[in-house]
């Protein structure tokens, strides 16, 4: 098959990099038909996104230590985030209290709960958004501090978890296939695993480039959340997908 937009191309160089962890410029560019400068650009473009890191032939997954991953993961995807964001942020007009998870796709959200509730979260950058924000009442879980994810971990952070009750949990994932909600870390994992215990409702909030993507951890099955927010771009199959476990599927314009 002939990959002639860009768009189609770099979609199917990132499932690659996700199912084998490296692609060959040499290898995609005869697989998909187009030049090895084609494909060499098309990686350039993906490790400026930090969805790839350049290497000597080709490209590899980008990983933890390299360079400031956060700040690579904010970069990518960036208006289908806002999207997905917006769309969340309808759906928390009847709660008090509100978790929030780490990660890039839920951070923006602190700038857009409602006034007058209080925000419960473990992500150094919600935790700076809300206490810049005087409409809001912050709940601050401290603990272990890790620099790749900005957030705070450990048994202190669950700790003041399993003391909490509240309306509405948003949790991200690294990635979501048939066998559930997925992450890269086992201490990402529980303290995920303990905001929706302690949530009477659970939102995901997934971009479509992380369906069907591959991470070592799962720290939920589909049914552990009661919404699933994504944008656009994802297909009618990963919908279905994301909604067999019971969940509501919001796709954001």
């Amino acid at each position: 098959m002939r990959y002639t937009g860009a768009t189609a191309r770099r979609d199917e160089l990132i499932r690659r990099l996700t199912a084998d962890g490296y692609v060959s410029s040499a290898g995609a560019a005869l697989d998909l038909g187009v030049s090895e400068m084609t494909i060499r650009r098309d990686l350039r473009r993906l490790d400026l996104d930090g969805l790839a890191r350049r290497v000597t032939g080709g490209a590899s997954l980008p990983t933890a230590g390299d360079g400031e991953p956060f700040d690579q993961r904010n970069r990518a995807g960036r208006s289908d985030k806002r999207a997905i964001v917006a769309a969340c942020a309808e759906l928390l007009t009847d709660a008090a209290t509100i978790a929030l998870d780490a990660g890039t796709t839920v951070a923006p959200l602190a700038a857009l709960v409602p006034k007058d509730v209080t925000v419960v979260t473990h992500s150094l950058p919600v935790i700076s958004t809300c206490a810049a924000r005087d409409d809001v009442e912050l709940v601050a879980l401290g603990g272990t501090y890790q620099a790749d994810t900005r957030s705070f971990t450990g048994p202190a952070t669950e700790a003041g978890v399993a003391s909490l009750s509240v309306d509405v949990a948003v949790l991200s994932a690294t990635a979501v296939d048939a066998s559930g909600l997925l992450c890269s870390k086992a201490l990402d994992a529980s303290i995920k695993q303990r905001l929706a215990e302690v949530a009477q409702r659970t939102i995901l909030l997934v971009d479509h480039r992380k369906l069907g993507g591959r991470a070592p951890i799962r720290f939920g099955r589909l049914d552990l959340v009661d919404v699933v927010v994504t944008d656009s771009g994802s297909t009618a199959e990963q919908r279905e997908l994301l909604g067999s476990g019971g969940a509501r599927v919001v796709v954001a314009p």
